[in-house]
């Protein structure tokens, strides 16, 4: 498949790698994003890159060493009792720069728990002639043991590069995808490479779900499973809230009466899920998040909610190999789940960016109780809600995943329920379409899948 992107995180590795003196490079993030295929497309024939397992450290140096012995001949020959002495005896074999990159470092450490502290000493020596480059998927663990205070690599990083899922633009490049198909299939395999890698090996879209995500077989129908192994504990809890989330549950009351659990013991895993960039937690506009009691739980990754949407309600379907059911769930509920991926990805698109002339912060979703023409409350929602950076304008936006729309009648909806907002008066209210097809009757405030797309990149 076609590289795409990380021409930001390309640029910084490289520029770390040519320095004057030795560099120390550290890229984390979760799996299937692309940080081995990153480093190697950076490496040279003289680099050297290792990629760890779980095996006992004796075995793990050996290993190093007949790697190591492709640039320095012979260097196998010796046995090295700890990683000390191999990284010294590099030190003396090597006398030009070159760059070691160690990936699932935490694989290493696991082994061998004083290796940050032997890193820390040659650092600290300031003597190394050679880059050093670790990666990881533990987040938890490359988090602890980079950015945590009391460790002894903290601050010794030259660079520290978290990689995240690539912005749908990218997914429409790799694929040769027109706007509306690149929306839909985003919104299946989200901004993971691998996942991308495994739809173009299949010859259509919904083959390529059937193979990969709805078999037993499938490379990824256990896939959040091995991401959870990584980075969390109990993976049967963690399972479950996600579980509960993807199928509608989004309160935290909610979800703690269905786990069956006071909802103060949900705290923790949940802010562990949103730090790990798989749940999001979601505020109307112009909330303070830390105090409202309207907060909604939900599934921040593409992948993860079609998922826990599709996949675990279905799992004995799939396990007896039942097509029809789970083509009737998608029949049903697919273009529904694309529309609310669609919400996300316009609030994207707008944030931050120029909009007809106007620049806008972070946008939201708005839902709540408004007095009405007729003096009585009633519940609205509006999709879409930014105010300008010079604060005089309210972008205010409706989302549809349909066929064709009739813009004046939308336009005419979504303004009487932006003028029932309590701060509506304080703005000059500027009503947007984010539609998938062009309307009847397009007024000039209709925003395409290939507008959002331009927006996103």
């Amino acid at each position: 498949m076609k590289f795409v992107d990380r021409i930001d995180e390309a640029t910084r590795l490289k520029d770390s790698l040519v320095r004057e003196k030795s560099s120390l490079v550290v890229i984390y993030g979760r799996r299937r994003l692309g940080k081995s295929t990153l480093i190697k497309r950076i490496l040279s024939d003289t680099d050297v890159y290792f990629l760890a397992d779980r095996s006992e450290s004796q075995y793990q140096r050996t290993l190093l060493a007949k790697v190591i012995a492709q640039i320095f001949p012979d260097f196998d020959k010796l046995t090295y009792p700890d990683w000390e002495s191999m990284f010294r005896a590099i030190n003396y074999r090597t006398d030009k720069r070159f760059t070691l990159c160690l990936d699932e470092f935490p694989y290493l450490v696991e082994q061998s728990p004083e290796m940050p502290s032997v890193l820390q000493k040659l650092i600290d020596e300031k003597q190394l002639k050679y880059n050093i480059v670790l990666c990881g998927s533990s987040q938890n663990m490359m988090y602890g043991l980079f950015l945590d205070s009391t460790a002894p690599l903290y601050g010794r990083t030259d660079e520290i590069m978290r990689l995240t899922s690539i912005r749908l633009p990218y997914i429409q490049e790799a694929l040769n995808l027109n706007a509306i198909n690149a929306i839909e299939e985003y919104a299946v395999w989200g901004g993971v490479p691998r996942y991308w890698e495994l739809r173009e090996n299949r010859s259509s879209f919904e083959d390529a779900m059937w193979h990969n995500i709805l078999s037993i077989n499938g490379a990824l129908y256990e896939e959040p499973v091995k991401l959870f192994q990584d980075d969390v504990k109990d993976i049967v809890k963690t399972s479950t809230i996600m579980s509960y989330i993807g199928t509608g549950s989004n309160r935290l009351s909610e979800i703690a009466a269905r786990c069956n659990e006071p909802a103060t013991n949900l705290s923790r895993p949940l802010k562990k899920l949103i730090d790990l960039g798989f749940l999001e937690k979601e505020v109307p506009f112009g909330v303070d998040e830390k105090n409202t009691k309207k907060s909604l739980y939900k599934i921040a990754d593409p992948f993860m909610a079609y998922y826990y949407q599709f996949v675990v309600p279905n799992r004995s379907f799939i396990e007896l190999g039942r097509h029809l059911p789970i083509k009737q769930a998608l029949s049903a509920h697919f273009s529904e789940y694309v529309s609310m991926q669609w919400e996300k990805l316009c609030r994207d698109a707008v944030t931050g960016n120029l909009i007809n002339g106007i620049v806008y912060g972070k946008a939201n979703r708005w839902w709540g109780s408004v007095i009405n023409e007729d003096k009585k409350p009633e519940q609205i929602e509006i999709d879409v809600m930014a105010e300008s950076l010079d604060k005089k304008y309210l972008l205010v936006g409706e989302c549809k995943w349909t066929t064709q729309e009739n813009g004046k009648q939308l336009t005419a909806k979504l303004l009487r329920k932006a003028n029932l907002l309590p701060f509506a008066s304080n703005y000059t209210i500027v009503p947007v379409l984010f539609l998938k097809n062009a309307p009847k009757d397009d007024e000039g405030n209709a925003m395409l899948a290939e507008d959002v797309i331009g927006l996103l990149k």
